[in-house]
């Protein structure tokens, strides 16, 4: 983590969240877009489809029950040549998951664009029936971001998006929506900018899956060697690395290779996404190119390759945390380790992550306040679920004691009087009403341009205020919108569940 990024009591590397436009219109008004390639790509008969589905699934390699995907790259030739390979990118999601929404991120094979085109003109549809699209967050985007619009000829003829539905509607089991991405820009930069867009929705909540082939039309063999090294960059989760793949490949010269990936800008948008993410592992499911189906041959060949990309433990979901008085205790004492180990050399306390139990490396936000003989003395939080909570509270634990700008930096003959409280957090909950405000029990971010703040639930028990008054002084004294700039801001609540040293020592006397 940036470490100059770091401000005290705000998210740390979050982006706004985009305001909500109108809402969607009624299910009856909501026009479909009809599939364009059922019937070339894949059956336009949903009992033939089904089928061909179920036999591609038997003969793919499932992924391992306690898997966290976060994203796929699957490919988007016609499934009798990559649906095997299709199949067993999908087959890594555990069939009963629950996805708010899936991204869909592909790059346009028609038209050149800018930046990309998100679909917000109604749902999806294929032969296995409706796909909803989340409308309400396409036109969020669209209106927040330059680089976002919805250009019609990205997505009428468009294959990449298309034909991953059929793979998510047979694979999982519970409702999801979509996003649906065309990546028109030639633009390694503007790929960056769009992954800054959507890595607030980067969380377990959400899926991402990536269209793409990788190399176009050498041999066989050339085919299978320019793969290789392109998909050992993707499992290295490097953006450079990928882009560096890129290049070499190009500079081989090796006879009809036009592409190495025709979808390199979705996969790069993702690579610097999942860069960002601790603990983030990318596992190399299935290679397989034209050359191996009944229906290639080996002269000219397209290369299919599937990657699933897991998080390292799960994530907080829902409104509950549950931390033993050991588990506290182990994160106290990781948090004044921490500011023990800054203040001898600069270093981070060692940790053997093999000897955490499970709870500790759940990915979730966390603040960690200091008190001196009561007074607070520092506060830092992160609100992402992006970093298990080992290591996301001896961060923010050495960033209260050094980097809040408002208290000159913590000494060693202070620690003694010194009191670590901290508040483990459930993820951001949008609100459209303050009804959905619980005063005391929820804390409030706001965000209004480029402004944003927030405060932690207990303060409003320490300071007594009414709820607008809560909301009154978040804004004016931590947003910096003035008082009534909450009216017009986008709003989040979340729970924090607190615990500090001197409550610990109370309980354990």
């Amino acid at each position: 983590m940036n470490r100059s990024a770091i401000i005290p009591c705000l998210v740390v590397n979050l982006l706004f969240i985009p305001h909500v436009s109108e809402g969607q219109n009624s299910e009856e008004e909501i026009p479909c877009r009809q599939p364009a390639v059922a019937g070339s790509f894949y059956s336009s008969d949903p009992l033939e489809l089904k089928a061909q589905l179920s036999e591609f699934f038997q003969e793919a390699e499932s992924g391992t029950a306690n898997q966290h995907v976060a994203a796929l790259i699957a490919p988007h030739a016609g499934y009798v040549f990559s649906g095997k390979v299709a199949a067993s990118a999908y087959a890594q999601l555990n069939k009963e998951q629950s996805y708010d929404r899936v991204f869909l991120l592909g790059t346009s094979h028609h038209v050149y664009l800018k930046g990309a085109s998100i679909y917000n003109h109604g749902n999806y549809k294929t032969p296995l029936g409706k796909v909803e699209v989340d409308l309400d967050l396409a036109n969020e985007l669209i209106g927040k971001y330059p680089f976002f619009e919805y250009v019609p000829e990205a997505h009428t003829q468009e294959h990449s998006l298309e034909v991953q539905l059929p793979f998510l509607q047979y694979r999982l089991h519970k409702h999801f929506k979509i996003i649906p991405i065309i990546i028109g820009t030639q633009s390694a930069a503007t790929c960056k900018e769009i992954a800054e867009a959507l890595k607030p929705y980067f969380t377990s909540r959400n899926l991402f899956v990536i269209s793409s082939d990788f190399s176009h039309y050498p041999d066989y063999e050339g085919a299978r060697n320019a793969d290789h090294d392109t998909g050992a960059a993707i499992a290295s989760n490097s953006p450079e690395a990928f882009l560096k793949a890129l290049k070499d490949n190009e500079s081989k010269r090796i006879p009809g290779l036009a592409t190495s990936a025709c979808g390199w800008s979705s996969i790069l948008t993702l690579l610097n996404l999942s860069s960002e993410v601790s603990g983030m592992k990318v596992k190399d499911v299935r290679y397989q190119n034209s050359g191996d189906s009944r229906y290639g041959d080996k002269q000219r060949v397209v290369g299919y390759h599937a990657f699933a990309f897991n998080r390292s433990g799960e994530s907080v979901e829902g409104d509950e945390i549950s931390l033993s008085d050991e588990e506290k205790i182990s994160l106290l004492r990781l948090a004044r380790q921490s500011i023990e180990s800054h203040l001898i050399d600069g270093s981070d306390p060692k940790v053997d992550e093999a000897e955490l139990p499970q709870s500790l490396k759940i990915r979730c936000g966390a603040f960690v306040t200091l008190r001196k003989k009561g007074k607070l003395r520092g506060c830092v939080g992160h609100l992402q679920p992006d970093n298990p909570l080992y290591q996301i509270v001896p961060e923010m634990a050495w960033a209260a004691a050094f980097w809040d700008s408002r208290f000159d930096p913590v000494g060693w003959n202070e620690l003694d009087d010194i009191d670590i409280e901290i508040s483990v957090l459930t993820p951001l909950k949008r609100i459209h009403s303050i009804e959905e405000f619980e005063l005391g029990k929820h804390g409030i971010y706001m965000v209004k341009g480029k402004y944003r703040g927030t405060l932690l639930p207990q303060v409003a028990e320490s300071t007594h205020w009414s709820k607008n008054e809560f909301l009154e002084h978040c804004a004016a004294d931590k947003a910096g919108i003035g008082k009534n700039g909450w009216q017009n801001a986008d709003l989040y609540t979340y729970r924090a569940f607190v615990f500090s040293e001197q409550e610990i020592l109370q309980l354990h006397q």
